[in-house]
């Protein structure tokens, strides 16, 4: 897998243009049911993240890309639990993630709408939040609206720890694209740790109605 990531980001260098596609193929691979368990977007985004703070890439492309693909995987997981309802778990290959899809619906169950943004920061079920969301028959307003607002947040935040690496303190000080990247994933984590702490406080509703959001 090491091998396979370095080769990855050789090619990324030597196709600067291709780097943009790249990511939305990996960000949209990550958010999709089954797929995204077997798929290393983390290293591949601290990656990525190392080459725009080495100045190789450039963010706008990258987040643009980046962003899309993971709101398409989102729409595409929720889509398919809408469609295929409850009848998917006894299907292949998904009757094989009974378990993370039972982690998923009880997440949900709890916290609905915040359950779809912060469950992308949430490697376990990043991927089957939406699925199950879909299948629960969240409001597709609602949905977007979560996967939108959480896509926008969780990708700065992959690429961040790279390009801090690559730049060094030193550079953090004088750099526009590192001020506004720190910027922005230090507000969604302070924003991320006061949805996180009411979440703790909020007791589970006494009845638990199917499909609520």
């Amino acid at each position: 897998m090491d091998a396979y990531i370095d080769q990855l980001g050789q090619f990324i260098q030597a196709n600067q243009d291709w780097a943009g596609p790249i990511v939305f193929l990996l960000t949209l691979g990550e958010s999709l049911i089954v797929v995204g368990l077997v798929i290393p977007a983390t290293a591949l985004m601290l990656l990525t993240g190392g080459l725009i703070g080495a100045g190789t890439l450039s963010p706008w492309n990258v987040l643009v890309w980046g962003i899309a693909g993971a709101i398409i995987g989102d729409t595409l997981s929720y889509g398919l639990g809408r469609w295929l309802g409850r009848d998917m778990l006894r299907r292949w290959p998904f009757r094989q993630q009974r378990t993370a899809v039972a982690r998923a619906r009880l997440f949900f169950f709890r916290y609905g709408f915040a359950s779809v943004f912060v469950g992308r920061f949430l490697g376990p079920i990043r991927s089957t939040i939406p699925t199950v969301a879909g299948l629960m028959k969240m409001k597709h307003v609602r949905f977007q609206l979560a996967n939108v607002l959480s896509a926008v947040a969780w990708l700065p935040i992959m690429l961040a720890p790279g390009f801090i690496t690559a730049r060094g303190m030193e550079a953090m000080q004088g750099s526009q694209h590192m001020g506004l990247m720190i910027g922005t994933a230090a507000s969604v984590l302070l924003g991320g740790g006061l949805l996180v702490a009411f979440m703790r406080r909020r007791q589970p509703a006494e009845r638990i109605r199917t499909g609520r959001d």
